[in-house]
């Protein structure tokens, strides 16, 4: 559910204001359904929880010639919640669908704290791959051997993700991306 709060909170940041169905079509043309596991039925229950939850306001408006549709606009404390899921997306490993997530809304956060909670996950990776190659060359045989395989896996997976931090460090340090440098939606068409 974090993924998707994430995704609806950071549409809904970007468009200012939007509808369940505009919500719903942007992230369908970001095929957020194959990266992120977001089901059309979880953007509502996320937009009715996040209205319970007081991060999005919702007000009817009239259709265009048809039904009243609600209109999402995202609150104080909704923009701190996108902060902060963007931010553990970001800064924490080992749940890829928040890692999608916060990179589709990087641009949600300054250049300087998109820096940081990249390096914070360097720093978690650089840790974790330590450990990784202590467990994989210890002492003990790890048994079966064949389940060393999975040691050499993580350890793959874990260079391959320092790798990508690190990149992205750099990119964003040569000015890579519009960014929210003071809390305002950069410039990205939703």
């Amino acid at each position: 559910m974090s993924a998707t709060r994430m995704l609806v909170l950071g549409v809904v940041f970007w468009a200012g204001k939007a509808h369940g169905y505009q919500i719903r079509a942007e992230l369908q043309s970001w095929r957020a359904d194959s990266w992120a596991r977001i089901k059309p039925g979880s953007l509502y229950h996320a937009l009715r929880k996040a209205v319970a939850d007081e991060l999005l306001v919702d007000t009817p408006e009239p259709g265009d010639g048809g039904p009243e549709r609600t209109a999402y606009s995202i609150t104080a404390a909704g923009r701190a919640e996108l902060d902060r899921l963007v931010t553990a997306g970001l800064s924490v490993p080992g749940d890829p669908w928040m890692l999608n997530a916060a990179i589709a809304m990087l641009p949600t956060l300054s250049r300087a704290d998109a820096v940081a909670h990249l390096s914070a996950r360097i720093e978690a990776l650089e840790v974790a791959r330590s450990e990784m190659e202590g467990w994989r060359g210890g002492a003990d045989p790890i048994k079966p051997e064949h389940v060393a395989e999975q040691a050499e896996l993580w350890l793959a997976q874990l260079n391959a993700d320092l790798v990508w931090s690190r990149g992205l460090v750099a990119r964003l340090l040569d000015g890579a991306y519009s960014m929210s440098e003071h809390g305002e939606p950069p410039s990205i068409q939703v």
